[in-house]
């Protein structure tokens, strides 16, 4: 176990990941701190680098992004690199990883329609073969981190 999470910080990371703008004192409220008590845990595990930050999550639908993919790429030789170095310059990617296995990158990506889609393939294809799975629901979406359990 991480000396740095104690019981009372995963309280707090728990609240923290379902609702990041919940104020510190309806945390300590919950789990039994003063809102200064649980400022001080939480810039703790801000400086420890448990926190790592806070984002807005943005629904791709109702930006004009009506389609969502997972795309794996399977990298012709020499070509990870070049790709790697490209990745980032891809606005359609709000999710890349590389990977073991028989491909290399599976990225998350949001497009407004199946001609956007067919666009972005055509930009993928120099660096390796694709495989595209559209996402028709989420089943589990941005789920907390807890606390492991070794039985």
């Amino acid at each position: 176990m991480n000396p740095k999470l104690d019981e009372i910080n995963w309280k707090i990371l728990k609240k923290l990941q379902g609702n990041a703008r919940e104020s510190f004192a309806n945390i300590g409220r919950s789990i039994g701190l003063t809102a200064p008590a649980v400022a001080e845990r939480v810039k703790k595990m801000e400086d420890t680098g448990v926190l790592m930050g806070y984002k807005a999550m943005v629904s791709h639908a109702l930006t004009g992004h009506q389609l969502k993919a997972i795309i794996t790429l399977r990298a012709f030789m020499g070509k990870l690199k070049p790709f790697l170095a490209m990745v980032n310059d891809l606005d359609e990617v709000v999710n890349c990883y590389r990977i073991t296995g028989n491909e290399n990158i599976v990225m998350e990506v949001v497009l407004k329609d199946q001609f956007h889609l067919e666009k972005f393939i055509d930009k993928l294809i120099q660096y390796g073969e694709t495989r595209t799975h559209i996402v028709l629901s989420h089943v589990i979406k941005n789920a907390p981190i807890h606390k492991v359990k070794i039985v």
